[in-house]
């Protein structure tokens, strides 16, 4: 009887081990979360610069799109360090130099890092994770891709406002979810966030 015990132990033990075994460490998404920790930090620190660019030069409503956006991108990095520690991995964020120009190449060149992000970075990121099924990172990648089309459309519509002299036409606050960075015009805001489902009363401003 001892001896059948052993060995049915002995077979658990193996059968454990080779369940463990046939489940590959996700080693792409985690390293697309690195990247995405410190795209997304990178972005948050520079959007905030242009922030400060855009107040200086009378800006006010695109400082307010740049300090949303900014603060998307610093929710966008921790929902990605999150998933990246669930998966047992650090975090360690290099940030890089930017040049801060006029408020229009500003939004130049946040208009093209959002765009290298939904058309190429975000679309490889997701393609990773779904193949080696983390889920977590799934949804962490699917905000942040969805939040930066958003970016993108106001960042393109600012540029145009500025361009065109007619400021007075945009948005003059946004509203930004804490779970998942999704960014509003603030006067038009759905009463639950349409990613997340958070409710709107628990949303940032930015004026």
């Amino acid at each position: 009887m001892r001896k059948a015990q052993l060995i049915l132990g002995l077979a658990i033990t193996c059968m454990i081990a080779f369940m463990g075994c046939s489940q590959p460490k996700p080693i792409n998404t985690i390293k697309n979360l690195h990247d995405g920790i410190n795209g997304e930090s990178n972005a948050s620190k520079k959007y905030e610069a242009f922030a400060a660019k855009a107040k200086e030069e009378g800006f006010v409503t695109v400082a307010a799109l740049f300090d949303a956006a900014s603060k998307a991108e610093a929710i966008h990095a921790a929902n990605h360090k999150k998933v990246l520690e669930q998966l047992g991995g650090t975090a360690e964020v290099v940030y890089n130099e930017f040049e801060i120009k006029t408020t229009a190449e500003n939004l130049q060149a946040a208009i093209a890092g959002e765009s290298y992000e939904v058309a190429t970075m975000y679309p490889q990121f997701l393609a990773d994770a779904k193949a080696e099924k983390v889920k977590k990172a799934e949804q962490s990648f699917n905000w942040a891709n969805d939040t930066e089309k958003k970016h993108n459309d106001f960042y393109t519509k600012a540029l145009n406002a500025l361009n065109a002299g007619t400021q007075a036409e945009l948005p003059v606050s946004y509203a930004v979810c804490p779970v998942c960075g999704n960014t509003y015009d603030a006067a038009n805001t759905d009463e639950k966030c349409a990613f997340c489902q958070t409710e709107k009363g628990k949303f940032f401003t930015f004026n």
